[in-house]
């Protein structure tokens, strides 16, 4: 009997979590004054009964959120639309029948007058008939322009045929500002499939497809750029994608969306290669 109650509790499913009845994802954690970012935020009813004028509302602690940031858009809802209540946002979705779910897509300015520092962002599912908890979302940073530098990654490549096969990249590293940079590091792979063919501007690690490149300085405005090859002989057939990702900047990078690239080239045989 023991070892038959073992084995049911071994095969018993793992419980699954619950669904929150609010969750948030922000598109990024560090923000400059002027800057304009979003936060999704999806509604659950796990009650047995309908909430009427069912709710998505957005706070700030210890600082409000209304006195960080405007409001710009917030997607999916009825006419009300979003608006603010005392200290928070609130976007309106009408009566959410139990069981039911609802997503908007909150576009957001930080105020040209918010102050450096940071606020942990807190959303909660609101209705006229039922509120739920209020839960504590991401950290968010508001920046010094003076301190802050925007590092961009970008990939090209060009593709050769032939006998000796091979695709050149190029990598081009951009600081947006609006302080200078120091200290950059982009971590560059090249295709499984290919042999290493030689850098410029990039140290590959040991025999792996790995490739450290480093930029000492960045002034705002400038580029710079490195380059690489990988092999492919008159063999190479397929698809093969390169990627790049920032590794290491200062100052702080407040915009993560522009840190990677990658880029896919074709091998038709050797013969043809298109990127």
């Amino acid at each position: 009997m023991a070892a038959l109650a073992t084995a049911f509790l071994a095969l018993a499913p793992a419980a699954q979590a619950e669904t929150p009845s609010s969750a948030v994802e922000v598109s990024t954690s560090t923000v400059l004054p002027g800057q304009t970012f979003t936060i999704s935020q999806t509604i659950h009813n796990d009650r047995d009964f309908t909430v009427t004028f069912a709710k998505g509302a957005i706070y700030g602690t210890p600082t409000a959120i209304v006195d960080v940031v405007d409001v710009v858009s917030c997607t999916n809802t009825t006419a009300v639309g979003c608006f603010q209540a005392g200290s928070s946002y609130r976007a309106a979705f009408g009566d959410l029948e139990a069981g039911g779910t609802k997503t908007t897509v909150w576009t957001l300015r930080v105020k040209d007058t918010a102050a450096p520092g940071s606020f942990t962002l807190q959303h909660q599912f609101v209705g006229d008939n039922y509120a739920f908890d209020t839960l504590d979302g991401p950290v968010i940073t508001v920046g010094n322009p003076s301190n802050i530098a925007d590092v961009k990654v970008s990939l090209a490549a060009t593709g050769h045929g032939g006998l000796s096969a091979r695709i050149d990249y190029t990598l081009t590293v951009t600081n947006t500002g609006p302080s200078a940079a120091s200290g950059i590091r982009v971590v560059a792979t090249y295709p499984s499939g290919l042999s290493f063919g030689g850098a410029t501007g990039c140290a590959r690690v040991g025999s792996t497809r790995t490739l450290n490149c480093d930029v000492a300085s960045l002034a705002s405005g400038t580029s710079a750029t490195a380059k690489f090859s990988a092999n492919g002989g008159l063999l190479a057939l397929g698809s093969y994608t390169a990627t790049a990702q920032l590794a290491a900047s200062s100052p702080a990078d407040p915009n993560s969306a522009n840190n990677s690239a990658s880029k896919t080239c074709s091998a038709l045989t050797g013969l043809i290669v298109t990127c």
